[in-house]
């Protein structure tokens, strides 16, 4: 067992000064097979700690319906494996470009704007979660001889709201709930955002990406005393969907890591590992200085241009890095663990079945209602996936425009079976008017709930109504496809034969691999969906790019046949290549 302390001047381990030097990891990003490989190159770059996040939504995905909590356990379990403290940011918010910040849909459709506040119906969901997942942490804290050293108030409140009182309640409920390592708080090194996200008694700690002497001197103007640390170095970048890919140069970024440490900081390298938003958990953020402006929904990779890479690899990042932090640890630093075994050969898929979004639908999908206005995805229960809307224009009548208002996020729109059109946020409207009578079908995809700024929590879906020149229409059938459906198999979906057209639906298939390990999936002419191996949610896919492949983990893989499920949103262009895996 160990005692570790926040000083006046530094963090001490057993009454000796200790200087973290940590690095972002989420085990949820990571095949869970892989945790000790990604764990080992923490180290060997010259890491003694590592930090997580938890998402709730992953772990609850309805009301009082737990999946999997006991994961954060195991890779606690991992970390003290691997020789590694560990920085555990259980939110109940996290952001991390993750779905909805990391808050259950279901509990951001029932409190709105009341999230992250001290309302009464919000915290009583946030202690019945804190109470079931601080048992896999509390046992594993560094005073009971695990690996944890301390434990995050809320995450960059100061970004969001000024609630002091909900950050007190929050760490009261952490200590009741038996947290007795140290607490902290992280936010932006501004005036602002320390004023409203820290807490007095509770250390705070700053994120940024450079300029470490000016970001500690505002964290010292709010905090005279106590350790320095830069609980997020931003050493890469995330994506966006038809964004360009970001990139940071490795040399620059090693001089920013360098003077944080000569400043006598700590540090948590934000991602040392970025890993992948697998199963369609991938987030977004809204565009714009105040976020409030065009969706910009992230990509499936979290690579993060981080020192190390989406597939487990180093980068020159990585021997930068090491070579910056080398001169703070007493001592070699270990060799690098072998590199994960990577296919073979390329394969290619073969695809032999199809079904109709409607076929998979009827198969998977939930109930129909039917309501005069157009319900949300929160009111469906959809986490990650789609809606069909029907609605039927009366008639006769002349061609007027059809507009979606408050549409969140695309719609592909059919009339009488044909299709019409593809809709979003800024292009709400068809652009060939629409005669009555007439049928109206609306394949409604979330492209990943707002995972940062105040349009965090903004429901899915037909948030506003459909109109017919000026006239709603009413008399709404809906009908949900969640991709949570997926998990039990596709044995219900009644396939046939592979359509003349690369139309969109359900496909299915197999690829023989001779050497399995790790891999890309790669699906040319594909436009937009989500894919799967053997069962395993890879994520989303999209022709708009900048990701032009899935990562397969090596784990997913087997010898001879595998199995794959392409569900294609829009369709595919005429003659397109089989889908195939290549080596990584």
């Amino acid at each position: 067992m160990s005692e570790f302390t926040v000083g006046e001047s530094g963090f001490l381990l057993d009454g000796r000064p200790v200087r973290l030097l940590s690095g972002a990891l989420h085990y949820f990003r990571v095949h869970e097979a892989q945790w000790g490989h990604r764990l080992a190159m923490l180290r060997a770059m010259g890491l003694n700690c590592v930090e997580t996040y938890v998402p709730w939504n992953l772990h609850q995905p309805r009301p009082g319906a737990s999946r999997d909590v006991r994961a954060v356990g195991r890779f606690l379990d991992a970390v003290r494996a691997a020789g590694l403290w560990a920085i555990v940011r259980p939110g109940p918010y996290i952001c991390a470009e993750w779905e909805n910040g990391g808050l259950p849909a279901w509990l951001t459709g029932e409190t709105g704007t009341r999230t992250r506040t001290r309302d009464e119906r919000y915290m009583t969901h946030v202690r019945n979660w804190f109470r079931e997942l601080l048992r896999e942490i509390v046992p594993h804290q560094a005073d009971r001889g695990g690996p944890v050293l301390m434990v995050q108030v809320e995450n960059e409140y100061g970004s969001y709201g000024s609630d002091t009182g909900y950050l007190r309640e929050l760490a009261a409920v952490l200590r009741a709930e038996g947290v007795t390592v140290p607490l902290f708080t992280s936010d932006g090194p501004e005036d602002h955002m320390l004023t409203g996200g820290s807490l007095p008694g509770v250390l705070a700690t700053v994120n940024f990406g450079s300029h470490a002497r000016g970001a500690f001197e505002a964290l010292r103007r709010h905090r005279p005393g106590g350790p320095l640390m830069c609980m997020e170095f931003w050493c890469g970048w995330f994506d966006h969907w038809a964004g360009e890919h970001v990139v940071r140069d490795p040399a620059e970024t090693a001089e920013a890591l360098r003077e944080i440490l000569e400043c006598g900081a700590s540090v948590n390298l934000y991602m040392a590992h970025g890993g992948t938003a697998f199963g369609g958990w991938a987030g977004a953020n809204r565009g714009g200085a105040l976020h409030e402006g065009p969706l910009e929904p992230d990509v499936t990779s979290y690579d993060y241009d981080a020192p190390v890479d989406e597939y487990g690899r180093p980068t020159e990042k990585f021997w930068r890095f090491r070579e910056v932090l080398s001169a703070y640890r007493q001592g070699p630093l270990p060799g690098l663990p072998p590199l994960p075994a990577t296919l073979a050969a390329p394969a290619e898929a073969a695809l032999t079945g199809w079904a109709s979004q409607a076929a998979v639908l009827e198969a998977l999908g939930g109930a129909e209602t039917v309501s005069p206005v157009p319900p949300s995805f929160e009111e469906l229960g959809v986490t990650r996936g789609l809606v069909r809307y029907t609605v039927e224009v009366p008639g006769p009548r002349p061609p007027y425009p059809l507009t979606v208002r408050g549409l969140r996020d695309l719609a592909v729109v059919y009339v009488d079976g044909e299709r019409a059109g593809v809709l979003t946020e800024e292009q709400p409207r068809l652009k060939e008017p629409v005669a009555g009578p007439a049928r109206v079908e609306l394949w409604v995809e979330s492209l990943g709930r707002v995972n940062y700024g105040p349009r965090l929590g903004e429901a899915k879906g037909v948030t506003g109504g459909i109109l017919h020149e000026r006239q709603y229409l009413h008399g709404v059938r809906a009908r949900a496809l969640d991709l949570d459906a997926f998990a039990g198999g596709v044995a219900a979906v009644p396939f046939g034969a592979l359509p003349e057209e690369g139309a969109p639906g359900l496909y299915r298939g197999t690829v023989t691999v001779r050497g399995a390990g790790d891999a890309r999936l790669e699906l040319p002419g594909r436009t937009r969906g989500f894919a799967w191996i053997n069962g395993f949610a890879l994520g989303r896919y999209w022709s708009v790019g900048p990701q032009r492949s899935l990562y397969v983990p090596g784990p997913v893989l087997r010898e001879g046949e595998n199995e794959v499920w392409l569900l294609e949103l829009e369709g595919t262009e005429p003659g397109a290549p089989a889908p195939r895996l290549s080596p990584v």
